[in-house]
């Protein structure tokens, strides 16, 4: 009869039902409702250029919207900062002499530390942290000490702590050694213990890959290097298991966050470590990864917003509890905005 239901003979398996994923892709409400991964801005971390002098803020002109400020600008823009939402910055200073000891690195009265006390008076609920290296203040442009032509590691192991203990002393909340030395992150713990500085946290770049996208930064921080690369010293983009090892090492040695940097490449590595250890996982979306996006999307080749949204969406979904990027104060914006 037309319209009659067909009937299962007995015993038989009744036809399998189609499975419908879709129901809960039609609405926007639907989507949001069931969604697995957000990138709170709470867990954004905003890079913030400090260099020497007064005036207004220098634009960088690799990185469209993004500034060296001169320390008198702290003050205003660290509230500002709060205001919007953005809750911590990885601040990183243009030196105001270089030597080939890098020793204004680690001057009390340097840079970094008089930006890090003009953050601490005006926004005292900021997570200040801080970049631990020598590249932006030594001649040679390196990371760390260079001797008969080559970095030497354990000696630029103690300078990283004295640098550490430096920014600490001036109120640093978190510090970041990003020089790749082994050893460095128990060097650096050391040296803050032995300062009085054991509630000091020490976030350590665990897969710091030599990259093709940090050329953006070096402009920015004036720290390309004078002669060679960083190959030698930083980690190989090819080796996962390497990487895995430096971050077993790293929280053996005392690191209380683990990072994995450029964050777009390194996606794998995030899912791994996130498989593997208990410790708070960073990763930083690079100058090169920012550069990439805003020339895109000045170029009409994808929308802004969404592609900021999907790549920040990615580094959450592989693992990242915590997030640097240039982007911060545009997803603050943008937050805002879809209130």
């Amino acid at each position: 009869m037309p319209g009659a239901r067909r009937s299962v003979p007995r015993g038989a398996d009744p036809a399998p039902r189609p499975v419908r994923l879709r129901r809960l892709r039609r609405t926007a409400a639907l989507r949001d409702w069931v969604a697995e991964t957000e990138v709170e801005l709470r867990r954004l971390v905003y890079p913030l250029f400090v260099r020497p002098g007064g005036g207004r803020a220098e634009p960088v002109p690799s990185m469209p919207g993004v500034r060296r400020y001169p320390v008198s600008d702290l003050g205003p823009l660290a509230r500002q900062l709060e205001e919007e939402g953005v809750r911590a910055v990885l601040l990183f200073g243009v030196a105001r002499r270089k030597d080939p000891e890098g020793s204004d690195a680690w001057a009390p009265d340097g840079l970094v530390p008089e930006a890090v006390r003009a953050l601490r008076r005006a926004a005292p609920g900021l997570v200040v942290t801080t970049d631990v290296c020598l590249c932006a203040y030594t001649t040679h442009g390196h990371c760390g000490v260079v001797r008969h032509g080559g970095v030497v590691n354990d000696a630029s192991c103690e300078r990283l702590g004295r640098v550490a203990v430096a920014h600490a002393n001036a109120g640093a909340d978190v510090v970041a050694p990003s020089a790749m030395m082994d050893g460095q992150v128990a060097e650096v713990r050391a040296a803050l213990d032995a300062a009085g500085h054991e509630e000091t946290a020490l976030l350590a770049y665990s897969a710091k890959h030599a990259s093709s996208l940090y050329g953006p930064f070096r402009d920015a921080e004036q720290s390309a290097p004078a002669f060679g690369d960083r190959r030698g010293y930083q980690m190989d983009f090819r080796n996962a298991r390497e990487a895995m090892r430096a971050m077993e090492r790293d929280a053996a040695e005392g690191a209380d966050l683990l990072m994995v940097k450029p964050a777009i490449t390194s996606l794998d590595l995030l899912a791994r470590a996130r498989e593997r250890f208990a410790l708070p996982l960073a990763a930083y979306q690079v100058s090169g990864e920012y550069a990439m996006l805003k020339a895109a999307a000045a170029g009409g080749v994808v929308e802004e917003r969404a592609a900021v949204a999907e790549t920040l969406g990615a580094i959450r979904r592989a693992g990242a509890d915590l997030i640097v990027t240039y982007y911060a104060r545009d997803v603050a914006r943008w937050s805002r905005e879809g209130r």
